[in-house]
This record gives C-alpha cells, sequence and structure tokens, in this order.
C-alpha cells in the first residue's frame, strides 16, 4: 500500500474512534487504559518483527520528557472520551483541533517562536470559531450545558495533546515510532494506579460488544492506526500530511452523522470551519518554520 493510501486509512481510522468509545461501557480512564496497553502491546509486537531495538542510553537520556508526555496522553485521552459522552462527535472533535492553536499560543515563550500577526490572526479566527460552536444561544437547558461541559473537556484533550507536541520537540534521537510506543507504555503504568484507586477495572461486567469495541480501539485505532502513521511519514511531504490529516475531523462528523445521527447547527458548521482553517493555516505555518530546520508539529 503506498503511503498516501496508509495515511488516508490512517485518518479514516482516527475520525471512527468516536462511535465505538460511546459504546463502551467502562469509565473514560479505563477506556484510556485499555488502550494504552493493547495499543502498546501491538507497537511493541511490530517492532520485535521489523527488528527495530531503541537504544537503552537514549531511552534513559530522555526518560523524564517521555514519562511526563505519556503521562499526557494518558489524560488527553481521558478528557477526550469525557467529551464524547457529554457533546457530539462532531463539536469533540473539533475542539480537540484547538490543539496547534494551544502550541501556536505557547511557542513563543517555550520555543522561542516569533508570534507573528498571521498567527494572531489564527488565533482570533479559532476563537470565535469556538464561540459559534459553542453557541449561547441554545439557552440554559441541560443539554446546552451538557455541550458546554463538553466543548470544555474537548479543549482540556487538546492542551494536553499540545503538550505532548511541544515536549516532543525536546526528546532527541527516537524517531516518532520509538516516541508514541514509550509514550503509550508510560501512559499505561501511571493510569494503572489511577484506575485501581477509583476502585474501576472490573472486567466481568462487560458485555461481549464492549469487550469487542475496547479490543478494535486498541488493535485498530491505537497500534495498527499508529504504526500506519509512521510507515506513511516516511514517504510523503510534510504539505500533503498536512493536508490528509484533515480527512480525521471531517470523516469524524460523517461518521457520526450516519451512525449516530448527530447534527451541527449552520452557526456552528461555520464555527467548526473557522476552527478547522485556523488550525490548517496553523500547520502551514509550521511546516515553513520546518523548512528551516525544526520539527512540525503534525502528529497524530
Amino acid at each position: 500500500m503506498k503511503g498516501k493510501m496508509r495515511l488516508i486509512l490512517t485518518m479514516l481510522i482516527f475520525g471512527s474512534i468516536g462511535i465505538f468509545v460511546k459504546k463502551i461501557e467502562l469509565s473514560s480512564s479505563e477506556i484510556a487504559f485499555l488502550r494504552g496497553v493493547i495499543g502498546s502491546l501491538f507497537l511493541l509486537i511490530a517492532s520485535f518483527l521489523v527488528k527495530h531495538k531503541p537504544s537503552y542510553l537514549v531511552l534513559k537520556e530522555n526518560a523524564l520528557l517521555l514519562l511526563l508526555s505519556g503521562t499526557a496522553i494518558g489524560l488527553n485521552w481521558i478528557f477526550l472520551f469525557e467529551s464524547y459522552r457529554y457533546t457530539t462527535i462532531s463539536n469533540a472533535t473539533i475542539s480537540y483541533y484547538f490543539a496547534p492553536i494551544f502550541v501556536m499560543i505557547l511557542a513563543p515563550w517555550l520555543l522561542k517562536e516569533k508570534l507573528t500577526s498571521v498567527k494572531v490572526i489564527c488565533i482570533v479566527m479559532a476563537m470565535i470559531g469556538l464561540f459559534l460552536i459553542v453557541n449561547p444561544g441554545a439557552g440554559g437547558t441541560s443539554d446546552s450545558q451538557n455541550n458546554t461541559l463538553g466543548i470544555f473537556y474537548g479543549l482540556l484533550a487538546a492542551a494536553f495533546y499540545a503538550s505532548v507536541v511541544l515536549m516532543n520537540k525536546f526528546i532527541k534521537n527516537l524517531s516518532g515510532f520509538e516516541i508514541t510506543l514509550v509514550q503509550l507504555m508510560a501512559g499505561a503504568l501511571v493510569l494503572f494506579p489511577y484506575v485501581l484507586w477509583q476502585g474501576n477495572l472490573d472486567l466481568g461486567r462487560l458485555n461481549s460488544t464492549s469487550i469487542i469495541f475496547i479490543l478494535i480501539l486498541g488493535i485498530v485505532h491505537t497500534g495498527f492506526a499508529y504504526f500506519l502513521y509512521f510507515t506513511s511519514l516516511q514517504e510523503l511531504k510534510g504539505q500533503t500530511i498536512a493536508v490528509l490529516s484533515y480527512i480525521d475531523p471531517i470523516s469524524a462528523v460523517i461518521i457520526a452523522s450516519i451512525f449516530l445521527s448527530e447534527s451541527m447547527t449552520w452557526i456552528q458548521m461555520i464555527g467548526g470551519g473557522l476552527v478547522l482553517g485556523s488550525t490548517f493555516l496553523s500547520e502551514k505555518l509550521e511546516l515553513n518554520v520546518a523548512k528551516k530546520g525544526q520539527t512540525p508539529t503534525t502528529t497524530p
């Protein structure tokens, strides 16, 4: 399979995550933990099959950042899955795509990157888009309050994902595949005591549908999808990756509409367009930076 087709398939897989999570009868922390365990086991087996072994000294050198970023990935998943529970998949996904905006806001302080007028315009566009998605005109009903809470969780997930992107910029001498594998393992390791402390992880209460869906989430949406993603990156240009990455949110909206009968108002569609448009422009700016020797933030 060619690199472009692998990336398209990866984005379609990512776009379907929400409908599976909504059908799993577990808490968000349990789902995140099991996703990390199953996904990391898949990638670990894949690394053995391709005879790929990272250096122990390099892992030790980056241990703290890998642990912190792995924890952030776990929290990122928890808040994203909570977002799916409180709002539509469309709103959750678009809120989650605020991550590049958070990176853009923090980059001047953490990465010493210049905050240009174009970047400011991107940030303002995204803020306006988010305001339209929240749609305060809907009133103070419980549904509108749940929608707002769901979007808030989506933004928290985006913030943690942005922190992963920023921390990854300081990790040295490891490939994206190696970083992701260790981060998934670290995330699962950190989430395990938290899940036990909550008194959860009673897998005996799961029905067959939830068991099948959690296996699909871990194997297909995490292990297999990440493997496809990183193998496709080796064959594609940054601009192609940035453009094709937007198949994820678009397919998420379409899939949710078909299988869950979810819909967006015209105002929310305009807001979603503003958010995705601003993040796309920010990705283009990142690619220009990458040409000057820095790493773009385009990761799953």
